[in-house]
């Protein structure tokens, strides 16, 4: 061929991964965190650093550049959060008043808790997590999932559901 090869500078060609890829790359990251705003802001660093290294990439290993950008952001992210909690949960411990066997019990049914949480199914786990830990809107978690609020509603109702009755069975 004698066709020039397309180089990732090229602002049509930038372009054109970027729609070609961004929303598959987001499902991944989506998948593997699920949080949709997380996935979104890892996607946007991963094009950010194929920008920066456009010269230095072909246009076609492009795609593999970001996914494993994107995954190693990830992971990053991961490590750092369970650095933050370590140091979190290590503060809390050497700053409270309460028994050994109350922090025991409260360790316990916070495991229980995760445990029922990890078992909800998807779509109600997926509406509690926003809600509940992202402080999301039921508005704004209608928009991210392209459903209706009465949708998230229900969804939110039916995971509380399962968790009261799982939580109280367990106790």
């Amino acid at each position: 061929m004698n066709i020039k090869a397309k180089s990732v500078c090229e602002d049509n060609a930038y372009k054109d991964l970027f729609d070609l890829h961004s929303k598959s790359l987001r499902n991944f990251i989506y998948y593997k965190c699920g949080d949709i705003q997380q996935a979104e802001d890892i996607v946007q660093d991963a094009f950010i650093k194929l920008w920066d290294n456009c010269s230095k990439i072909v246009f076609e290993k492009a795609k593999s550049f970001l996914y494993t950008v994107a995954r190693n952001n990830f992971l990053n992210e991961v490590a750092h959060k369970k650095i933050v909690l370590q140091h979190q949960s290590n503060y809390k411990n050497d700053r409270t008043n309460e028994s050994p066997e109350f922090l025991l019990e409260e360790k316990q049914f916070m495991e229980k808790l995760e445990r029922v949480i990890a078992d909800l199914p998807e779509k109600l786990r997926e509406v509690f997590l926003l809600s509940r830990i992202d402080k999301k809107k039921y508005a704004e978690i209608a928009e991210m999932l392209d459903i209706s609020v009465k949708a998230v509603e229900k969804r939110m109702s039916q995971a509380l559901l399962i968790l009261r009755e799982k939580i109280d069975n367990n106790i």
